[in-house]
Order: structure tokens, then sequence, then C-alpha cells
């Protein structure tokens, strides 16, 4: 391997690392402060359609951890492809197989790792902030806005769970396929 190959291989565990810790941060900061959003409406807003905000900001955070979660798996899919071959070790090193080693464990033990969305909290945390709704006696109309707009949130994190279960298969072929032929430039096509 070139010096840019390492390189670029430390680099991209390196944000593997970077990113992973920073979706976990990102989750408890973002739950503390929808926490507390829930909280002030709940106190401060008579109005069923105040718990909106914080379902926005549950949503949006939800989001950002989906971001986080699949950039991080894309990394080391790429990894797995184009690093951990029969050719040598990006390292410098034995043969790494870091990436296809957690692959044969998540295989081996699935569900064994928790859920990397934290998709239980997620569903807990819309269903308790459907909670100040019902408080201030809502009209049947509220009800049927407000909650759809909570399960369409669920509906969300139940896709995005399915999403990310195949991620790693979609991801690995689409990576084979690039390596066994090249993206062409804009100038050769």
């Amino acid at each position: 391997m070139t010096p840019r190959e390492i390189e670029e291989y430390r680099a991209l565990r390196q944000t593997i690392r970077e990113r992973g810790t920073a979706r976990i941060w990102v989750f408890v900061a973002g739950l503390l402060g929808w926490a507390g959003l829930v909280i002030a409406t709940a106190a401060l807003a008579a109005l069923p359609v105040a718990t909106l905000l914080p379902l926005l900001v549950l949503a949006g955070l939800f989001e950002a951890v989906l971001v986080l979660h699949s950039g991080v798996e894309r990394i080391g899919h790429y990894i797995q492809v184009f690093y951990e071959d029969d050719e040598g070790d990006p390292a410098g090193g034995v043969r790494a197989n870091w990436e296809r080693t957690a692959t044969a464990c998540g295989a081996a033990f699935p569900g064994a790792d928790g859920d990397p969305l934290f998709a239980p909290i997620f569903i807990a945390a819309t269903v308790l902030n459907f909670v100040p709704v019902l408080i201030a006696e809502p009209v049947a109309i509220e009800i049927s806005v407000i909650g759809t707009a909570h399960v369409l949130f669920l509906a969300r994190i139940v896709a995005a769970r399915r999403r990310v279960h195949r991620q790693r298969a979609t991801d690995l072929q689409r990576f084979r396929q690039l390596k066994s032929r090249p993206p062409t430039s804009a100038s050769e096509q």
C-alpha cells in the first residue's frame, strides 16, 4: 500500500471513532434538551398543539443520530471492501480485519450490541411527548392532528431501522461494484 492509502485508512478509522462518539453525545445532550422542552411545554402551554415543538426537536435529534450512524457504517463498509483484502495490512502490521470481524460478530450475535439508533428510547420519548396532549383535555380534532404527527414520527423510526439493517448488504454490493470498475470522471463520459 502507498503512504497515501495508509494515511487515508488511518483517517477513516479516526473518523469512525469520532463520529461514533459524537452520535452518543448528540443523543444524550439532545434527549436532555428535549426532556426540558417537554417539561416547559407541559408547565407553560395550555394548548395541546404546543407538543409539536418538542416532537420536532425529537425528530431532528433522531435524524442527527441516524445520519451519524449511517455515515460511520458507510465508512466501515468502504474500509472493508477497499482495505481489508488479502494483499496486506493498511496499518503496516498483520492483515487488518477490523470491519470484517465486526460484521461477522453482528451476524453471529444479532441484537447483542443494542440498537445503534436508540429506537426504543425514541419510541418511548414519542409516547411521553404525547402525554401533555392528553393532560390538556383536547378536543377530537386536536387528538387526531397531533396524534397523526406522533404516529408519522414513529413510522419514520421503524422505516429508518429497516433501512439501517439493509445498509450493510447494499453498501458492500455498491462498493464492490465500484472497486471492480472504478467510476469515470465527468470528462470521460
